[in-house]
């Protein structure tokens, strides 16, 4: 099972590739203690999220890879728990990294959920 993600993600990478298009993707690692049931995304600097498929991506270290756009290095993204808490990450650019770490998640004064650390995208995570 776990030599069968890196061969699906590549095999991906590799379609796309084949079809000339200029296709984003990047991979989620769930460092946070709870599941991510969804992920949005938009274009940074905007709201114009839209939803992307994902099966539960474990907490603690579950990994999936996502498609973002045909276009464009920098996108926002929104990131929702099982237990209802919600966090942004803004301006994620995708060019520099594919990977997105989801750090784990503490509460603001206001009630706002925000990583412990921002995250930028690494290569070959």
């Amino acid at each position: 099972m776990i030599l069968i993600r890196p061969l699906l993600l590549v095999s991906l990478l590799l379609a796309a590739s084949a079809h000339g298009g200029q296709a984003r993707y990047l991979g989620l690692l769930n460092r946070a203690y709870d599941s991510v049931v969804t992920v949005d995304v938009a274009p940074a600097g905007t709201e114009a999220f839209a939803p992307r498929s994902i099966d539960i991506l474990a907490g603690g270290g579950g990994s999936t890879m996502i498609r973002l756009a045909d276009e464009g290095c920098r996108f926002d993204l929104r990131v929702a728990f099982r237990n209802g808490r919600r966090v942004v990450y803004r301006d994620v650019d995708v060019c520099r990294g594919d990977t997105l770490v989801i750090a784990p998640l503490k509460k603001t004064p206001d009630d706002r959920a925000v990583a412990l650390e921002p995250q930028t995208p690494t290569r070959g995570r």
